[in-house]
């Protein structure tokens, strides 16, 4: 066992001493269980409620939430559910702040709380959708069916050899056809695209527009977060904003949200639109209930119904996807979303969700009126989010 790990294990120790809810300990003091509180009302737009309203067992959430603090589920650090209307659940755990260059990209450890900013990971790509479907609906970009090249006129010279058939829902899709490994190795390793191009001396878009073309776009689905810091190039050339600005004007604001950060921007600026955002999980449920009243918040419309039907239903062809390091099993992948049908009291409802490494999720449940977050450090761990959702919170809606 190396000094770090040792060093690493008494914080934890110490921290058990600090907050008496703990991911490692297989028991629990029977005075340490956590019981149900219901969410603070903080003045952000969020209606709060309790979960005997809407008539979830409390019981069982319960039960998620001490199995979650005993370790079971690795590192789960908030779990958010809103329904009928209302946010019913709001639990906080402790845990790891995220630092990829640091042992199982685990930084400090700290307690959770709602003013947290989470690094949301691949959620970022939903998020950039958005922004991309906001710029359609204002007039910045006339139609998902146009080249990309309309929009990128720094590149012309690579429009050739079949990329010039790349339209704006190739990338949307992650269908561009462009040679991009990123689930062919350990985000930890500069052999995956989406780390590699950090450490290419390349104009990161020239990075990922010099791909071989290796697939008929529209044809064939591959995860490519260089396809998502595309569209980001996209928004910028045809709003004059980049997505930090653009997104806090016509997302954001609207949304009441004034805590986030586009943390990660390339030496030239490109902004890293398919992992670099921080939000709250708070802001997380904001974004799923927009989508699950159809694009509207507090009555005012933020983005089309027809980008959020878009963003339900799985895109033809990319059914069956197998998400690596996660216990879904396989799903559809639509304009950035997954997509899943579940079984909940004996009954077979439509989902579709934001994931993100390490356990980020933005689900969204129409035919359940409900929306539900997680946020997590199980970056080099299986993500067992749906083992939850299974276990505890489906069969508490029954």
């Amino acid at each position: 066992m190396n000094k770090y790990r040792t060093l690493l294990i008494i914080i934890i120790i110490i921290s058990i001493s600090i907050f008496p809810l703990s991911f490692i300990s297989c028991k629990q003091d029977p005075s340490t269980l956590r019981t149900y509180q219901l969410p603070e009302n903080i003045g952000d737009g969020l209606d709060v409620g309790t979960i005997e309203e809407v008539g979830i067992d409390q019981r069982l959430i319960e039960k998620a939430i001490n199995d979650i603090d005993r370790g079971k589920y690795g590192e789960v650090h908030s779990i958010l559910i809103y329904k009928d209307e209302k946010l019913v659940v709001e639990e906080y755990s402790a845990g790891h702040k995220y630092q990829w260059d640091a042992p199982d990209h685990h930084a400090d450890y700290v307690f959770f709380n709602s003013n947290t900013l989470h690094s949301i990971m691949s959620d970022t790509k939903s998020i950039t959708s958005i922004c991309i479907g906001i710029a359609i609906d204002e007039g910045f970009i006339e139609s998902i069916n146009q080249s990309i090249f309309d929009y990128l006129p720094e590149y012309q010279h690579l429009a050739a050899d079949g990329k010039e058939e790349i339209t704006i829902e190739n990338l949307l899709t992650m269908t561009s056809g462009l040679d991009w490994k990123e689930w062919n190795a350990p985000y930890s390793s500069p052999e995956n695209d989406a780390i590699g191009i950090w450490f290419s001396d390349k104009d990161p878009i020239l990075y990922i527009l010099e791909k071989s073309l290796v697939h008929e776009p529209g044809t064939h689905f591959t995860y490519a977060g260089g396809d998502i810091i595309t569209l980001g190039e996209i928004l910028r050339y045809a709003s004059g904003m980049d997505i930090e600005e653009f997104s806090g004007k016509y997302l954001f604001e609207p949304l009441g949200i004034d805590a986030f950060r586009w943390a990660d921007r390339f030496e030239n600026g490109v902004v890293e639109c398919a992992s670099g955002l921080k939000l709250t999980p708070r802001s997380m449920v904001k974004i799923g209930i927009t989508f699950l009243n159809d694009g509207t918040w507090n009555g005012e419309s933020i983005i089309s119904r027809q980008w959020v039907e878009k963003s339900a239903v799985t895109f033809p062809g990319n059914e069956n996807i197998k998400v690596p390091g996660e216990d879904v099993g396989k799903a559809g992948y639509s304009y950035t979303w997954w997509t899943k049908e579940f079984e909940v009291a004996g009954k077979k409802v439509n989902g579709f969700w934001a994931n993100g490494w390490g356990g980020q999720k933005i689900i969204v449940l129409p035919e359940l009126d409900s929306v539900i977050v997680f946020t997590g450090g199980n970056y080099t761990s299986e993500v067992k989010n749906f083992s939850i959702l299974n276990k505890y919170i489906f069969p508490a809606f029954s």
